[in-house]
């Protein structure tokens, strides 16, 4: 299994001080946290895209521009591109463009967003909200394969015959399908034959079904199944105890849903984040072999072969984050896969 970061760059304030980082600290943070994972061996880095104050990365293709100057091998992509208040064409051209400046490594997760700040922002409705999103993905499948692209378009621009250019330089850019609970999704990227990331926003078992769907989906429109990615990611954070973890991560985790959820609450109960935290629960807190454990049950129970750890969630500090992420690279990810290989020879 390939084990990789992301981020969405919010800007929580401090509970105890009230102030955040400035949006310049926290890119500066994002490019270190991105070296760090280069190093260690990670192997995808994705950020997330959002138009409020309380988030660094409106403009995640420029931020990943400067990281594919700072790393070798990791694979660069958005987690998630809001594609239904994109331009398809420009956002092709803009990752054709990283492609070219990291040396292949670029790819796209695209999504119609939970937060929906940009389809004012940038002219759209959410009346269109899937709409949109089904329009858009397909009109990039069509930029993706065709150097001169003719397009007749309904809520997208037409195009009578037009280069499509630069070309990037693997001969297909990555498309991923990003997804939340929503049956219909699981059903397009089937019948698209796209690989899919999976937003795990709670335990894996829920999520078992969707992808026996999505799987269906895919062998009903004549597409390979065995061969389309499943990718999973969710909230992490790894210390060398569970107690010491969810310490830790507790008062950090609480900012997050108090100040940065599409829709925040009021109070985050211990309670709650405890409940979270146990077996079967989609929070991966605690301690390297708990969090060993359940990424194995992720794996029997969605058949993923990518795991994307969502980093630094709060205002978590810096040094934090960063022994966390060491932690996946050179405890959790090596036990994991010997655990998913021994399975397999068994």
């Amino acid at each position: 299994m390939d084990f990789g970061i992301f981020t969405f760059g919010e800007l929580s304030r401090s509970l105890s001080t009230g102030s955040a980082l400035s949006p310049q600290q926290r890119l500066a943070d994002t490019i270190e946290l991105a070296k760090l994972a280069d190093q260690a061996g990670l192997s995808f880095l994705g950020l997330g895209e959002h138009h409020r104050s309380d988030f660094a990365l409106s403009a995640p293709e420029i931020v990943l521009a400067a990281i594919a100057r700072e790393t070798t091998n990791l694979r660069l992509s958005t987690a998630v591109t809001v594609l239904s208040t994109q331009d398809p064409v420009r956002l092709f051209e803009q990752f054709a463009t990283l492609d070219l400046i990291s040396g292949g490594r670029a790819e796209i997760i695209a999504g119609r967003g939970a937060f929906v700040d940009s389809y004012p922002l940038f002219g759209h409705s959410t009346a269109d909200y899937d709409a949109l999103f089904d329009e858009k993905l397909r009109m990039l499948l069509e930029l993706r394969e065709h150097a001169n692209l003719s397009w007749e378009g309904r809520l997208t621009q037409s195009i009578p015959g037009m280069d499509i250019a630069p070309r990037p330089l693997q001969e297909k850019l990555p498309v991923w399908v990003g997804v939340g609970g929503t049956p219909a999704s699981f059903v397009r990227a089937g019948r698209l034959g796209l690989p899919l990331f999976i937003a795990l926003l709670s335990g894996p078992q829920r999520f078992r079904r969707l992808v026996e769907l999505y799987r269906q989906s895919a062998t009903e429109a004549g597409n390979d199944a065995e061969t389309l990615q499943v990718g999973a990611g969710g909230h992490f954070y790894a210390a060398r105890t569970s107690q010491q973890a969810r310490d830790t991560f507790y008062p950090y985790y609480r900012a997050y849903f108090e100040q940065n959820m599409p829709r925040p609450v009021d109070h985050f109960p211990r309670s709650t984040f405890d409940d979270w935290s146990e077996p079967g629960g989609g929070l991966l807190v605690g301690s390297p072999q708990q969090v060993i454990e359940k990424l194995i049950e992720i794996h029997q129970a969605l058949g993923n072969s990518r795991y994307m750890a969502q980093v630094g969630l709060g205002g978590l500090p810096f040094a934090e984050t960063a022994r966390s992420i060491e932690l996946l690279a050179t405890e959790i990810m090596p036990a994991v896969n010997r655990e998913l290989m021994g399975t397999k020879t068994a």
